[in-house]
């Protein structure tokens, strides 16, 4: 084994959403612990989330020009083969003058052309799949880079099984002591005692369904004596600013505390990203996923069903919510066992050292 005092160069890229950033935040962090004088780089899309939350968490970032390709016919599209080789030439650049050890990959649209200009260029490269069903990225990425740390078991058909690790998805340390949190949650979001709390999260940018759901249940969460803390997103902030004025309403652009969240709720609506799912079975809650429809091959869907086939969680279809909501609600509220049988069963499901195991395999691709 090489001096744990060795300046190591690491880049790590990853955006787009939450989902990607959090995991490659927490594997740097987890790098930095073992490794303080290593030297650590971020590459993301321009314009996108990762250019603010990567420098909040004290990591220098750099922008390429890049965006996913539109299912239907756009200028967006037209210009995505000039955004591409754009990035291709910066990322080839970045490469060349950061001279990385190792590069790590989380998904979203920068990581493409930076692992594919780094693993040309002889660098080792690691790739995170988060999902059940991998992006396309990530399917092409799995030619070239040493190693694939996945989430879930059946990715046989899309990576090569040799380079293939089961570490689970990488999720906030913080999550790992909720218990402990309860009062010190309440107190921060100053909550009404005696009443159970909503949790609602639709992921970071917000989700437009799942806000017009609440938007429409809100007095029928107020009869059941139940108050809400309520995520909407960046994008529907202002549209649903008005219903913050509710008294057992908490409305939230982006709650940074999301350890005191989960700490505070006594149930939670989220959606089925892959992170998201992660940390819900860290937390050990009783859950109902509202999927996204609208994401590639319906993956937030199988992401929630490999839960739910587990008795660990409740699904409901967006075009079952007008049907089935209150419905489901009910019979869940009203069922203290119920509760308790689903959050104990989806903590079984936490794969709690996901991080340090990614970690390691970094550290044999840096051993070699």
């Amino acid at each position: 084994m090489k001096q744990k005092t060795k300046t190591y160069k690491i880049i790590l890229s990853g955006g787009g959403t939450g989902g990607h950033i959090y995991p490659a935040i927490a594997i740097a962090n987890e790098l930095k612990s073992r490794f303080p004088n290593a030297e650590f780089l971020f590459v993301g899309a321009k314009d996108r989330m990762e250019m603010e939350k990567v420098p909040q968490a004290g990591y220098a970032i750099k922008g390429l020009w890049i965006s996913g390709i539109q299912r239907k016919l756009t200028l967006k599209n037209l210009m995505f083969p000039f955004k591409l080789l754009s990035s291709l030439y910066n990322a080839k650049k970045i490469v060349k003058q950061f001279k990385p050890d190792v590069v790590i990959g989380t998904g979203g649209f920068a990581s493409g052309p930076l692992l594919q200009m780094a693993v040309s260029s002889g660098v080792p490269g690691l790739i995170q799949e988060q999902n059940s069903f991998p992006g396309i990225t990530n399917k092409l990425l799995s030619k070239k880079v040493q190693k694939i740390c996945v989430a879930y078991d059946g990715l046989e058909r899309f990576f090569p099984k040799e380079k293939m690790i089961k570490t689970g998805n990488p999720v906030r340390q913080d999550l790992l002591d909720i218990d402990s949190k309860v009062a010190e949650a309440k107190k921060h979001f100053n909550l009404i005692e005696g009443k159970k709390t909503i949790l609602v999260i639709g992921g970071s940018l917000g989700a437009k369904r799942i806000n017009e759901l609440i938007r429409e249940e809100l007095d029928y969460f107020n009869t059941l004596n139940m108050q809400v803390i309520w995520q909407c997103g960046k994008l529907y902030y202002k549209a649903y600013k008005i219903d913050g004025n509710e008294k057992h309403v908490q409305l939230h652009e982006f709650i940074n505390s999301m350890d005191l969240a989960y700490a505070a709720a006594d149930v939670i609506i989220s959606r089925a990203g892959a992170s998201s799912v992660s940390e819900l079975c860290i937390v050990g809650k009783p859950v109902i996923f509202i999927p996204s429809p609208n994401v590639a091959e319906d993956h937030q869907t199988k992401n929630a069903m490999a839960i739910v086939n587990e008795n660990a969680a409740m699904l409901i279809k967006e075009s079952d919510l007008i049907v089935d909501f209150e419905n489901k609600f009910t019979q869940l509220m009203a069922s203290p066992e119920k509760q308790k049988e689903l959050g104990e069963n989806i903590k079984k499901l936490a794969l709690v050292n996901a991080t340090k195991q990614i970690a390691d395999e970094v550290e044999k691709l840096l051993n070699k």
